[in-house]
Parts: C-alpha cells; structure tokens; sequence
C-alpha cells in the first residue's frame, strides 16, 4: 500500500470518527436533559386539544396538540393517558394588535407574538414510572433545554394534580 493511499485512509478514518462524534454531540443537544426527549418530527401537524391564555408573570398564549394516541385517550376520557401518548404545548407572546383594535374601533383585540417555547410529555410507564410514567422536554428555537432544574420543575408541577387526571393539566375542549 502506497504511502500515500495510506495517509489518506487514515485522513478519511480520522474525520468519519471525527464527524461521528460532532454528530453524537448535535444529537444530545437536541434531547432534554433527564428524560431524552426529544422534539417530535411533524409536531405541529398533531390535532389541537385546546388552546389557553396564562396570565400572570408568563402572560402567554397557548396551543396544547397531542399526537393520534393522546387524541384518542382525550376524547374518550381514558385515564390514564396509554403509552405512546404525546402532548405538545406550544407558547406565544399574549400582545395587543393595535391594527385589529383600529378596525374594530376599540381595544379588544389580542394576538400571538414571538414564540416562547415548545413543552412536551411523552407517556411510558416503564420507562418514567417514577415520575408517574410521564417524561417532560422543552425546547426553544428548536433546541432542547439543557437546564436539568428547570426539566426537574414539570413533574414537580404535573405531580400536584389529582391522581385521576394522570398528571395532565389540560382538558380536551371539543
């Protein structure tokens, strides 16, 4: 084998090796930390379950989708949700439209703003039994948040609602 062949087998191993790990770290980041969630393919495609306001301090709009299992399990009213079962809730901005509030002719108008975040539950049993078989991932821009405390803050939440809701705060509005 020529020195040459050999040197560029070696090249071609080094960055295969190299690419693969650059690609292992891509994909970590794009798993939350704790449960490995990661963002659903075609989320946004789901079927709506609800939608809400949050005021408060989040003062946020809020679209909650849930994937053909969650649907099913929400419109038959089946607790607990099944495994498989997936829940999106995707937050906007609550901000004024002062050019719907013009046409109308008063202030009344309230529309979605800049995104804020995507929050998602996946439901396995055995996989999340300690935290009721529900694992959490929230993302920003696509990305997952790498913040174990906040990730640690949903089931802290969800596992304060009644046992008969299976940890989920949203009903279905049909």
């Amino acid at each position: 084998m020529s020195s040459l062949f050999r040197n560029l087998l070696f090249t071609a191993a080094g960055l295969l090796v190299t690419s693969l790990a650059f690609g292992k770290m891509a994909q970590s980041g794009s798993r939350s930390p704790i449960f490995g969630i990661r963002l659903p393919p075609n989320y946004r495609e789901w079927r709506v379950i609800s939608v809400a306001h949050e005021a408060g301090s989040l003062n946020d709009f809020r679209v909650i989708l849930g994937n053909e299992v969650a649907v099913k399990a929400f419109r038959s009213g089946r607790r607990p949700f099944p495994d498989g079962a997936m829940i999106a809730r995707l937050a906007w901005k609550y901000v004024p439209s002062a050019r719907n509030d013009a046409i109308f002719g008063q202030t009344q108008s309230f529309v979605a703003g800049d995104p804020i975040n995507v929050q998602v539950e996946v439901k396995n049993l055995g996989r999340y039994a300690a935290t009721g078989g529900w694992g959490y991932g929230q993302f920003e821009n696509g990305s997952a948040n790498p913040s174990e405390t906040l990730i640690r803050t949903c089931n802290a939440c969800h596992g304060k609602l009644p046992q008969s809701d299976d940890f989920v705060f949203t009903r279905y509005a049909p």
